[in-house]
């Protein structure tokens, strides 16, 4: 990737991450198993390879398979190599929500491999997922506060949205569900041996997820299904929306079904974004509007509306805390030697467009933008300058 970039040019700096998921998948392949010994240090070399050719940290996803199946102490001895080679440890957590060990033991098991790594740690996009948790960002925050107070030098991001984004596979499989190859996992849809198991535990999801009225399919790769929510498809079907989503699976391969999940509150998530140590991050993906709107609508919403924060603190959480929390040096600040990385705009001007129905529609407002010292962006209009640097 990082050839790639350099050959063809991009428009925004950009930094890679070693993905625990594909090195577990490369060593262990996609079931419920641990390491022996051995293995464990094929991961390692993986990690150490991919270090060495550039990359910034180690990324998890532990609510996604493979990276579900592993233990805490498989993230700490990879993220011992990370923490010896200069880089920080970047975390989809285990559990948001109430799915395992629950968002405070995810914040608890984020907080320990910080400690016993000795790396920094990043938390991406923080949230309390779920009626169940809706409140816990108060324990959430403190338990932080504490492991920073105590030398864990601990991070997050954040986007502005009361909707997380997935797939419905994600959202409503249990992981056991989901270990193995396609056509296995397609298998146990319409095992008899496991139905019972699999429809009682994706009920208890989908409750999760804020029940079927919640859950809105946003994928383009599935066009019948676009715009419409979890409750709708299972009318039409003539099916509960539980066995309408396993369908939809088996229609669909497992494949194409994102969804966005309106399962957050937004106590929660204002309560995240004034703590000093939260930036922004889009954790931008097709078929959410926050991959183009997250930035705008924080300015828009939270800045020049509710004044829940003010712009330099959001400026500060956009540029200047991520360059230096990730390592990136010269880079973040209006400084003489700097990077020229420069965007110019009228606060009151600037505003999201994508919508969850429409979530490519680009902002509007930003006036100028310049990337390493190159003019990309002229009187609101791109003009094809690629000047990002990997």
């Amino acid at each position: 990737t990082l050839d790639l970039w350099q050959r063809q040019g991009i428009g925004t700096n950009a930094l890679l991450l070693v993905g625990h998921g594909a090195v577990r998948a490369e060593v262990l392949g996609n079931g419920d198993v641990q390491p022996t010994p051995e293995q464990l240090e094929s991961m390692k070399a993986l990690v150490r390879r991919g270090m060495q050719e550039g990359a910034f940290g180690l990324s998890t996803g532990l609510f996604y398979v493979p990276g579900s199946f592993a233990k805490t102490e498989e993230v700490i001895e990879l993220s011992k190599v990370v923490a010896a080679m200069g880089g920080y440890y970047d975390s989809h957590m285990r559990d948001e929500d109430s799915y395992s060990i629950g968002l405070l033991g995810s914040i608890a098991e984020a907080i320990r491999i910080g400690r016993e790594a000795k790396i920094p740690v990043h938390i991406s996009h923080i949230k309390a997922l779920g009626p169940q948790v809706w409140g816990q960002s108060v324990a959430a925050i403190q338990m932080i506060e504490k492991a920073r107070a105590e030398g864990v030098d601990l991070t997050a991001d954040q986007y502005p949205y009361i909707a997380s984004g997935s797939s419905l596979v994600a959202s409503l499989l249990p992981a056991w569900a989901q270990a193995g190859k396609t056509a296995e996992v397609l298998a146990r849809l319409d095992d008899p041996g496991v139905r019972p198991r699999l429809l009682a535990e994706v009920t208890e999801n989908l409750k999760r997820r804020g029940g079927a009225d919640s859950l809105l399919f946003t994928s383009t790769d599935a066009p019948e299904l676009l715009g419409k929510r979890l409750s709708q498809v299972a009318k039409e079907r003539n099916l509960p929306p539980v066995e309408a989503a396993l369908a939809i699976m088996r229609d669909r391969n497992l494949e194409g079904l994102a969804v966005a999940s309106f399962n957050m509150s937004e106590d929660d998530v204002v309560r995240f974004m004034e703590q000093p140590w939260v930036m922004t991050g889009s954790d931008g993906s097709h078929g959410h509007p926050r991959m183009f709107g997250t930035f705008p609508r924080k300015l828009r919403v939270y800045v020049c509306q509710k004044k829940v924060i003010t712009l330099p603190f959001m400026i500060r959480a956009s540029s200047d805390f991520p360059a230096r929390t990730i390592g990136i040096p010269e880079r973040g600040l209006l400084r003489t030697g700097y990077f020229a990385d420069v965007i110019a705009f009228d606060p009151t001007a600037v505003a999201d467009q994508s919508t969850y129905e429409h979530p490519n529609e680009l902002a509007i407002g930003m006036k100028y933008v310049i990337v390493n010292g190159k003019l990309a962006l002229e009187d609101g209009k791109y003009n094809g300058a690629l000047g990002g640097r990997p």
